[in-house]
């Protein structure tokens, strides 16, 4: 219980408590020297009752007159520690030992010898042997006293006998507790507000240094560390020494996550750029091989509205590509057309001629597109051409675009080295961290992940490479049309 307090009331309880203690304990120690120096005292008395009793006794026994013996007794037992309760007795004998009178007549009878009269639990010795005065302590802590009588000339007349029981040997508890009760209770009243102050003055600092503690992530390091106390105590000493050390380790984990997020947000302005120039860069080839193509032979009317139309869809890209960018621009897109892939087919093909590639495309569409063109045939442009660039020269590249009721898909296959699942992962995870050599794999992932699609490849080929790519043909993509 005392353990659940706060520390500032555990110290002033916790000193009440071991003055209590320690006041007990000095109680019960000087109740038992105060007991034992009482019955030294109680002995004594009774020794010095004893000569007197024999002193007085003596002329009357040397003349016989038992009355005068029975008067004496009458008149000094009272004396006696515990007499007037029954605790105490005396009797005198004569020289044979016989009870000649006693304060207690029914405990001690006249005319019997001393041994017949005692209880059967006491054991004496023969009177004939006691020259001198016998002290017997018994067992249950009661004092017996005999103590020969003897004449002028040293001849023995009798003996005095002094029984003193146990209970008059105990002490008077309550006389004894009272001033130590009285002394405890007043140890107390300046011992609470004592151990209050002096409690107080000890929490203080263990209470800024969790105050500090609180703080911390919160306020500044400076402030923090102006908050800790001084102390000379060597515990306080080294907790403050661990809280400032504590204080600093989160303030330079502070300013390294500051500059890995700064770095981090480097590296996304990176990619982004590198992703914005590589789908820039992409339709632009195609656009500058419709301009070429319109320059050598814009003499016919199919051929200058084909390349006006190629020019046309590549802006259209480009413009799709920007507005990714920009959300306030709202560049309205259409859904997917089984055409688009013949634009994207001719964007690449300047692509598959310098690396010497044959292209070839394939529409397999049931149902209705209702995904959106641009990120489409961003896509399709980049499989393509990355295709290209990895089937190598006389080598061939497949496209195919597929459409259901519930997907839309878009494989490609190409003729160069076949790519396992793990060599995917890691051409993509290169690709997020600024590789060099392009995005155009990540962008799939990107935009397969945003429109809640998938991008894998395909490892039941045996030879070549083939990427799958998919989006849901759903209304969700009809809400994305306009974004």
């Amino acid at each position: 219980m005392l353990s659940r307090l706060p520390y500032r009331l555990q110290i002033p309880l916790g000193l009440s408590l071991a003055v209590l203690l320690a006041a007990a304990l000095v109680t019960v120690v000087a109740a038992q020297i105060s007991a034992s120096t009482a019955r030294t005292q109680i002995v004594a008395n009774v020794g010095r009752g004893a000569t007197l009793l024999g002193a007085q006794a003596l002329p009357h026994l040397d003349a016989n007159d038992t009355w005068q013996v029975f008067v004496l007794l009458r008149n000094t037992t009272p004396l006696l520690p515990g007499a007037q309760a029954g605790l105490g007795r005396a009797a005198v004998l004569n020289a044979q030992g016989q009870i000649i009178a006693a304060s207690d007549p029914a405990r001690l009878p006249t005319k019997l010898a001393l041994s017949e009269a005692i209880p059967v639990d006491q054991t004496l010795p023969a009177l004939g042997e006691v020259e001198q005065r016998l002290q017997i302590e018994q067992g249950d802590g009661s004092l017996v006293l005999i103590d020969p009588i003897r004449s002028e000339d040293g001849q023995k007349l009798g003996y005095t006998y002094i029984e003193i029981d146990a209970l008059a040997f105990a002490p008077d508890w309550r006389q004894l507790a009272q001033p130590a009760l009285v002394g405890v209770l007043l140890a107390g009243l300046l011992r609470v507000p004592a151990g209050w102050l002096v409690g107080r003055r000890m929490t203080k600092p263990i209470a800024q240094i969790a105050h500090v503690i609180d703080q911390i992530g919160q306020a500044d390091s400076a402030q923090l560390l102006a908050g800790l106390p001084r102390s000379r105590d060597p515990e306080l000493g080294r907790i403050g020494t661990a809280v400032s050390q504590l204080v600093v380790a989160m303030q330079d984990r502070r300013r390294a996550q500051q500059r890995a997020m700064s770095a981090e947000r480097m590296a996304a302005v990176g990619r982004m750029t590198a992703a914005v120039a590589h789908e820039i860069n992409n339709p632009l080839g195609g656009m500058l091989n419709a301009t070429q193509t319109l320059a050598a032979h814009g003499g016919t009317e199919h051929t200058r509205g084909r390349a006006l139309d190629l020019l046309q869809r590549g802006l259209q890209q480009i413009q799709a590509t920007v507005a990714a960018l920009l959300p306030q621009a709202r560049v309205e897109d259409r859904p997917l057309e089984v055409d688009d892939l013949d634009d994207v087919a001719r964007l690449a093909q300047p692509t598959a001629s310098r690396y010497q590639v044959r292209l070839t495309t394939e529409v397999d569409v049931e149902s209705a597109l209702r995904v959106p063109s641009a990120s489409m045939r961003q896509v399709m442009l980049n499989l393509i051409l990355n295709a290209c660039k990895a089937a190598g020269a006389d080598g061939t590249v497949a496209a195919v675009l597929q459409g259901d009721a519930d997907h839309v898909r878009f494989i490609v296959s190409n003729s160069g080295e076949r790519l396992t699942a793990a060599a995917l992962e890691q051409i993509v995870l290169a690709e997020a961290g600024n590789d060099p050599r392009g995005v155009g794999l990540w962008v799939c992932r990107e935009i397969a992940s945003q429109y809640g699609g998938g991008f894998h490849v395909d490892e039941a080929v045996s030879s070549g490479t083939r990427l799958v790519f998919w989006m849901p043909n759903t209304e969700i993509n009809e809400n994305a049309l306009t974004h």
